[in-house]
Parts: structure tokens; sequence; C-alpha cells
């Protein structure tokens, strides 16, 4: 027998900036221009964004470069399906885009992750940038590089790691957004001073009023120090072999929540309720406090977010859905946990804590 070895160890380099400012939306074409990243660009956004930035924006690159299209779908979760993906790739390769080609992703989370996962499969993979528009987005899913898409069986659980090329954080795009949707943003910002950062929760507690009132300082602030907690985790953890876990806190349940709903439930509002009912599953095996929950509870309070579990959900069910979940091993829900305010837990140094049916009952109180 003969053996022939294919010898693939390589390094890559994959690093990119975060440009977080005011108004720069304006520069990103000939930003764009300057890194000669592509030769055309597909601008992809929601029905929502396209009128408030998308058209602006493609308008900016047309002036710039010779080919570039807009290409818009239908806003909401709902969206973030194979059907949009497809419809997407279509699009695109009717209107001849080679790998010569970028994408722009300029939206929420649903358009950075959807968007993200066609730049990954396309001509099997191109660049593309993200230019997230919502709180979520810019303190969050923009970074990292998860790209995904959902299914009738769960919520991420078809996609690829895939990091952009740059992201453009906007500020003043965020004054578009009503209550509701810094609300559903604020959970993801808490959820980083819980995981990694204690005077950064305090800092929270003290000033996240102000961000309702858009004082610059503020939310420039929260949308950096989230940008830089995360970043920092992504770079020890690009692939979520470990501490990338940890970002992962009140997304078990939370997804579940979200699933259960149709998606009726925002991501902001199904993750605060994650981490409350999963604080509750820390306070019997990792030492977190009821001090830290009751804090916890106050500033998803402070920031209009629920902490209750909705009363139609069966516990069973959740406990089914997430065992569906892509962070389930062998059969078993796993969660990462908090130890205290700015520190997760870790067993055997593993941040992955499986959790049995029997303390999901007993903390959801079913």
């Amino acid at each position: 027998m003969d053996k022939i070895r294919v010898n693939l160890k390589r390094m890559i380099d994959d690093s990119y900036d975060i440009i977080i400012g005011k108004g720069i939306i304006k520069t990103i074409s000939e930003a764009l221009a300057k890194e000669n990243i592509a030769y055309s660009y597909a601008v992809i956004t929601d029905s929502n964004v396209e009128g408030l930035y998308g058209k602006n924006l493609y308008e900016k690159l047309r002036s710039t470069f010779d080919k570039v299209d807009l290409i818009s779908f239908p806003a909401g979760e709902q969206s973030k399906n194979r059907e949009i993906k497809s419809y997407i790739e279509d699009h695109m390769l009717t209107s001849g885009f080679a790998r010569d080609s970028a994408i722009i992703a300029i939206g929420g989370g649903v358009v950075g992750d959807i968007a993200g996962y066609v730049a990954a499969t396309y001509t099997r993979g191109i660049p593309y940038i993200q230019v997230p528009t919502s709180l979520v987005a810019c303190v969050d899913s923009s970074i990292g590089g998860k790209t995904a898409i959902d299914t009738k069986h769960g919520k991420n659980l078809i996609g690829s790691f895939h990091q952009p090329k740059a992201v453009f954080i906007d500020i003043e795009t965020l004054k578009t957004l009503n209550t509701k949707q810094i609300n559903e943003g604020l959970a993801e910002v808490i959820k980083y001073g819980v995981i990694e950062d204690k005077n950064f929760f305090e800092y929270l507690e003290d000033n996240i009023h102000k961000v309702y009132e858009f004082q610059d300082e503020t939310v420039f602030h929260i949308v950096k120090t989230s940008c830089k907690i995360k970043s920092e985790v992504v770079e020890k953890d690009e692939k979520e072999s470990n501490l990338r876990k940890i970002l992962n806190f009140g997304h078990t349940v939370g997804h579940a929540i979200e699933q259960l709903s149709d998606y009726k439930i925002s991501h902001g509002e199904a993750i605060s309720r994650g981490m409350v009912f999963e604080g509750k599953i820390a306070l019997q095996i990792t030492g977190w406090n009821k001090d830290n929950q009751k804090r916890l509870i106050q500033l998803f309070e402070k920031a209009g977010l629920p902490t209750d579990l909705p009363v139609y959900m069966n516990t069973n069910k959740i406990i089914e859905v997430m065992k569906l979940d892509k962070k389930a091993r062998e059969g078993k829900i796993e969660m990462s946990l908090p130890k205290n305010i700015g520190e997760m837990f870790t067993t055997n140094k593993s941040y992955g804590i499986s959790v049995s049916d029997e303390l999901i009952k007993s903390a959801l109180g079913q």
C-alpha cells in the first residue's frame, strides 16, 4: 500500500480593523478605493435599511467603482434562510459578479449574518465588509466572523466562520433606532460586563440611562468597549474551541426562546431572559450569588428588557430545542455560566458546562 500525504499547514492573517466614528458611512467608498479589496461590489441590505442608508452608500460606490449592485430583501429574522441566500446568490450570478468581487453588508445582524454567509460560499469565498446599523450588530454580530442562516430545526445551524475585511461602525446610525431596538442591543452590551469586565458592568449600572439621551461620549464608550472585549476574545479563540464560548452566555436558553416564539420575540429580549435563567442555573453550581443575580436583573430592568419566561412556553419543549443547539455535545445541553460579575466559570479548564435536564427544570420553575 502506498500513501501520499498532502501537506497543507499554513499561516493565515485574517486581521482587520474596526473603525468607529460619527458620519463615517460617507467615507466608506473612498476607504475601499484605497484598500483595493475588490473590482466590484454587491451592497446587501434589507427593506428597512435600504432607504435609510443602503441607497446612499450604493450611489457613493457607483461614483468610485465601475460595477456596483444593490440587493435588498424583506427585513426580519424570518428572512435569514436558505431561500433568501439563494435569491442573493442568483442575483449576483445573473449580474456577473466574479471572484474579484466583494460584498458590503449594511444593516443589522440578520443582514450581516446572511451576507457574510453568502460571501463565505460565493465562488468558494469572496471578501466582505460589515457596516452595522443596529446596536446589536455594532457591538456583537458584525465582529468575529460568524456567519449563518436559520432553519426550522434551529437558529444559526448552517453557516461558516468567515472574517470580514473591515467593520465600519457609524454611531450616527443608532439615532434612527427606536427604544425597543436600543434595548435589544443593550442585552449584548450588559453581557460583556458579566463575562469579562466588572468595571464596565458598574459603568452601565450608573450610566445606561444616558444611552437613551444619546450622549455621544456614553454611546461611543459602550460601543468601543464592547467591540474591544469581543475582539480580544475572538483573537484568542477564533473558532470557539473554548474561551469564545463565554460569548454564548444567555444564548442557549435565549435561542430556544427565539425559535419557539417563531422569532416574534427579538434576539435581545430572548437573550436577556436567557441570561437570567442561566444565572439561576449558575446559582446552583458556580458560586454565582444572589446579589449578582439581583444586580443583573435590575440592570436589565433599567434597559427595559424582560427577565421572565414567556408563560406559554413549556419547559420540556425548551429543553428539546436546546438539545438541538449547535453548542450541545453528545446529546447533552451545554452552557457558559458566570462565576462572578466579570468572571466566567470553568470546569477542567473548559468554559462549556454540561447542564442536566433536572437542573434546567428547577431553574425554569417547572
